[in-house]
């Protein structure tokens, strides 16, 4: 498998990464479909011993038990160095004032924390999981100029955000001569591709590359239309943001089912080998809780599809309401706070 250079910058990764957010423990918050330290083990080793050194967590899957299962097992099975380890903060870790966000009082303490879970001196890429509303653009830019400057972080990362505020935060970063994100991790597949409008291009202009999150929506491009797993029954409530384009994604679902079988490949191989097709897409995040997750993985990488067969995944697609939009609206950062019991203060001009 050949690696690759992640945008504008000298840090190889594999055209795969492997999502954590599924390690940890169920009882531990968010996720409530994760799987424990030792199936956790198990996939992460398959998936290093395949080639893949790209790994992207959070501080916030199972409340930072993911960044810890990630850490013990890359010390077990590979070395630091070889590996690439992406996290992510900015989501609520605790009750009470300063305790998510991007101030620089939040970005000194979760590094601090993360690189505690992760048993290591240093992050390779950093992302901000959310823009903050509440926060200065320079206040949090200039902090996370400052850990890499302080040696903690070697690249930065951006997730889900409206692209004027992704255009706006790497205008302050080349104007004060701040270290420039690389990356923009956000929800792109085929029946979500909203971010083609706006986002791809400007990455592009700007020599970004994206990690996609959720390739397969959730896994429904991955099964037979109306198929149900334990992830789609904890999360049912997602379910309607997928109602006004139903009979358009079921179309979609159905035309990657035909292609896959006439290929003789599996529906999730045809769906990451589309995603493949666009060079803004570095690497998608393939939330593998099974080897065999991994094995389709790795087999969408060699698959070229023709035009004809793109054309013919594309074509059912209508525009829904734009799922990077909606998880960064201010209204949305409230209530994930709220769920911890936090205390934030809204400024007039945001309410």
């Amino acid at each position: 498998m050949q690696n690759r250079k992640l945008g504008n910058s000298g840090l190889e990764v594999s055209p795969i990464c492997i999502g954590c957010m599924g390690y940890g423990n169920p009882s531990h918050g968010y996720p409530s479909w994760s799987i424990r330290e030792e199936e956790s083990r198990a996939v992460i080793r398959y998936a290093i011993e395949a080639g893949i050194n790209f790994f992207d967590t959070a501080n916030m899957y199972s409340q930072g038990a993911s960044e810890e299962i990630i850490g013990r097992a890359i010390k077990d099975f590979s070395t630091r160095d070889s590996v690439v380890l992406a996290t992510k903060l900015g989501a609520p870790m605790r009750s009470g004032p300063n305790s998510f966000g991007l101030s620089r009082k939040s970005i000194m303490t979760e590094i601090d924390h993360s690189l505690r879970r992760l048993g290591t001196d240093y992050i390779d890429l950093y992302q901000i999981h959310r823009a903050d509303p509440f926060t200065p653009w320079e206040e949090t830019l200039e902090a996370l100029h400052d850990l890499v400057k302080m040696g903690k972080v070697r690249y930065l990362g951006a997730s889900t955000m409206r692209t004027w505020q992704f255009a706006k935060a790497l205008h302050l970063q080349k104007t004060n001569g701040w270290t420039r994100f690389i990356s923009m991790q956000h929800n792109y597949n085929l029946v979500a591709r909203e971010e083609e409008n706006e986002m791809l291009p400007l990455c592009a202009d700007e020599g970004i590359q994206t990690i996609v999150y959720s390739p397969l929506s959730r896994g429904l491009l991955a099964r037979p239309w109306g198929a149900n797993t334990k992830r789609t029954e904890a999360e049912s409530g997602a379910a309607k943001f997928f109602e006004a384009t139903a009979a358009a994604d079921h179309n979609i679902v159905e035309a990657v089912g035909q292609v896959a079988e006439e290929r003789g490949v599996s529906r999730a191989e045809i769906a990451l080998a589309w995603l493949y097709r666009n060079p803004v897409v570095a690497a998608p995040i393939v939330g593998a809780t099974k080897t065999s997750h991994i094995d389709d993985a790795l087999k969408a990488v060699a698959i070229k599809l023709t035009d004809a067969e793109a054309a013919r995944l594309e074509e059912a697609y209508t525009p829904r309401i734009d799922v990077n939009v909606r998880n960064s609206d201010p209204k949305a950062i409230v209530k994930m706070a709220a769920t911890v019991g936090n205390h934030i203060t809204v400024p007039v001009a945001s309410k």
